[in-house]
């Protein structure tokens, strides 16, 4: 799965984020902290399976 570890609190006011929370970062890889509003956004990896698809497309068309 995703190796990237969820915040257990928020990273511009150190409010603690409820297991809730946690939770819908872990889905949504955004929530807004309820105490400071500080948007906190989770980056989002290519899977693995989209990467394999783009070189086999590349390698079908030609191009290294």
């Amino acid at each position: 799965m995703l190796s990237e570890k969820v915040p257990d609190s928020c990273p511009h006011c150190g409010n603690k984020l409820s297991s809730w929370q946690q939770e819908l970062l872990k889905v949504d890889r955004a929530i807004v902290c309820k105490n400071c509003w500080y948007r906190i956004l989770l980056d989002v990896l290519p899977e693995e399976k989209n990467e394999k698809q783009i070189k086999k497309n590349k390698s079908n068309n030609g191009e290294k």
